[in-house]
């Protein structure tokens, strides 16, 4: 099966920054008291995060595997979304002396502006299986409502003159 993707130049710049600024951190917390294979371990990233809409809600999924849900924080402060939370080294693997960290551990804080259609009263959040799902409910006057459009020369709405009163 094929899959086509579409190329997002402004996702892979974003993708590049990223990288340089945790080698950026690497380098300048290999200097740090704590050493340099405190600096391989812990750093802050940002997971990856879906968000979609339907008539009813905005849905966020956010893929935190790995992280304990008394670890995750989820807040809305100034109509602004934001979740925070941390992933902490559990073991190290040591092979004689080669030691490989390739996942993320660490700190991370994302937040998101919400519109104004959202109702922040009702707000839902749910882990599971490493995937954080935030769901915003919309206000009922910013749900989309159905026109009936009538047929014919009958308008529905007519504009009346005012009459004047002698």
């Amino acid at each position: 099966m094929t899959v086509l993707t579409r190329w997002d130049p402004v996702r892979e710049f974003s993708t590049l920054q990223d990288r340089m600024n945790r080698m950026n951190r690497l380098f300048r917390e290999s200097y740090s008291p704590e050493g340099p294979e405190e600096a391989l371990t812990t750093t802050s990233f940002a997971p990856p995060v879906d968000i979609y809409e339907d008539e009813h809600n905005i849905t966020l999924k956010i893929e935190v595997p790995g992280i304990d849900e008394k670890d995750i924080d989820v807040r809305i402060e100034n109509n602004t979304l934001i979740v925070h939370g941390e992933r902490k080294l559990e073991k190290e693997e040591k092979e004689e002396n080669f030691r490989r960290v390739e996942r993320q551990y660490g700190s991370f804080t994302r937040s998101f502006t919400l519109p104004n259609s959202v109702d922040t009263g009702q707000v839902g959040a749910n882990y599971d299986n490493g995937v954080l799902k935030i769901k915003l409910a919309k206000k009922s006057e910013a749900k989309p409502k159905q026109i009936k459009v009538n047929v014919g020369g009958e308008n529905v709405l007519e504009a009346k003159a005012p009459s004047k009163a002698a």
